[in-house]
C-alpha cells in the first residue's frame, strides 16, 4: 500500500466543569484503595520513561555526553490502576465500575469524535506531592492501531508511528479524561489542542472536580508543577509507596518498608483520575477491529515508513525489525517527531 501521510490538528477537547456531585467522595476512594506505587514501576525502562517525558536524547540512548545516567530518577509520582481492559481490578470498590461507564465521560467521549459506540477501558489514579517543576517538554499519550498497540509493542515505536500520521486509517481513536481531585492552586495542565507549532493552555487553580475530555493521543500535554520549589525534589526507590494514615494533619505517608521518609496533608498531595475509552463512528468499525479483519503488521508498518523515507530523499534502508533498533528508532524519532516549543 502507498504510504500516504495524513497530518491533522487534535480533536477540540470537550471541558466538564463539575465531573461528580461530590468530590470528596472520590477523594475518599483515593484514600481507600492506598498504597500506591511510583510510576516508574509501569515503565519497562528508561528508554520507554525519556519517550513519555520528551526526552529525545534519552529516548534514543544519547546519554553519553549529557551526564545523564541511564538509571530512571524515580520522583514522588505514585500510580494505582483501578480498571483495566474494561474491568475493575480486584481490591477496588464497586464505585468504580460506576465511574468507569460515568454518563458524563461517556458522552464527552461520543462528542469528542462523533462516536456511536463507546468502550470504557481504564481508570488509573496519579497522586503527586513536591514536584516543582515542569513535567518534561510535553508528550502525547501511546497510540493504538488495529493489531499494533502496547500490549506487544514497544510505547517508543507506537509513539513515532502515532506522530508520523502514515498509520491514520488503522488508528483506534481514544477519549482519555483527565479529572482532578485536588484543593491546590498548583499542578494544573498545560495542553496544546492546536498543536504543537500553536500556543499552550492552561488548566490550573480552581479545577477541583474539572475534567478535560482529550484527543490525547495526539494532543501534546504536561503536568504543570506542584508543590514549593524551596522545598527541592526528593528522589525515591522504586520500592517506595505511597500510604494513607487515618487521622492527624498529616495523614499521607512515603514510606519505603517500615521507614517513614515523607508526611504532608492532602492540600500537598496533586490528586488526578486518567480514564480512558475506545470510540468507533459505527458497530461495524468496532467489530472490524475486534475481530481483526484488517490489522496491520510489521511488515506493512516498514514498507510505509520505507517509502515516505525515501520520498523525504533520506537513502537509508530500515532493517525488518526496527522497533528494537537503537539507530532505527533515532532516525524515526529525529524524521517524525516535533515537540512543543513551550
Amino acid at each position: 500500500m502507498t504510504a500516504t501521510r495524513t497530518t491533522r490538528k487534535p480533536r477540540p477537547p470537550v471541558m466538564l466543569d463539575a465531573l461528580v456531585d461530590d468530590p470528596e467522595h472520590i477523594r475518599e476512594l483515593v484514600r481507600a484503595n492506598a498504597p500506591y506505587w511510583p510510576v516508574q514501576r509501569y515503565i519497562n525502562n528508561s528508554a520507554e520513561y525519556a519517550a513519555l517525558s520528551g526526552d529525545r536524547r534519552a529516548a534514543r540512548g544519547d546519554t553519553a555526553d549529557s551526564g545523564q545516567s541511564d538509571a530512571m530518577f524515580v520522583a514522588p509520582v505514585f500510580r494505582g490502576n483501578w480498571a483495566l481492559q474494561g474491568e475493575t481490578l480486584a481490591g477496588t470498590s464497586g464505585e468504580v465500575g460506576e465511574l468507569l461507564h460515568h454518563p458524563l465521560l461517556v458522552s464527552a467521549a461520543a462528542e469528542l469524535f462523533d462516536g456511536a459506540v463507546v468502550d470504557p477501558h481504564t481508570i488509573y489514579v496519579n497522586a503527586t506531592w513536591q514536584l516543582p517543576f515542569p513535567q518534561g517538554r510535553g508528550h502525547t499519550d501511546i497510540p493504538t492501531f488495529r493489531g499494533f498497540d502496547r500490549t506487544e509493542h514497544d510505547i517508543a515505536f507506537l509513539t513515532i508511528m502515532g506522530l508520523s500520521g502514515l498509520f491514520e486509517d488503522e488508528r483506534v481513536d481514544v477519549a482519555t479524561a483527565v479529572a482532578w481531585f485536588h484543593l491546590g492552586p498548583d499542578g494544573g495542565f498545560e495542553y496544546w489542542p492546536d498543536g504543537a507549532e500553536a500556543p499552550s493552555v492552561i488548566h490550573e487553580g480552581d479545577i477541583d472536580n474539572t475534567a478535560v475530555v482529550g484527543d490525547n493521543d495526539f494532543m501534546w500535554h504536561r503536568v504543570r508543577p506542584t508543590g514549593d520549589p524551596d522545598k527541592g525534589l526528593m528522589g525515591l526507590s522504586l520500592d517506595a509507596e505511597l500510604h494513607h494514615v487515618a487521622g492527624g494533619t498529616h495523614p499521607w505517608e512515603i514510606r519505603r518498608g517500615s521507614e517513614a521518609l515523607a508526611a504532608f496533608g492532602d492540600r500537598e498531595l496533586r490528586i488526578s483520575l486518567s480514564w480512558k475509552a475506545d470510540v468507533y463512528r459505527s458497530a461495524a468499525q468496532r467489530t472490524r477491529r475486534h475481530e481483526h479483519l484488517d490489522d496491520l503488521d510489521m511488515g506493512t508498518v516498514v514498507e510505509r515508513f520505507r517509502e515516505d523515507l525515501r520520498r523525504r530523499g533520506l537513502r537509508v534502508e530500515l532493517p525488518a525489525d526496527p522497533e528494537h533498533d537503537p539507530e532505527s528508532i533515532s532516525l524515526l524519532a529525529e524524521t517524525y517527531v516535533t515537540y512543543p516549543a513551550g
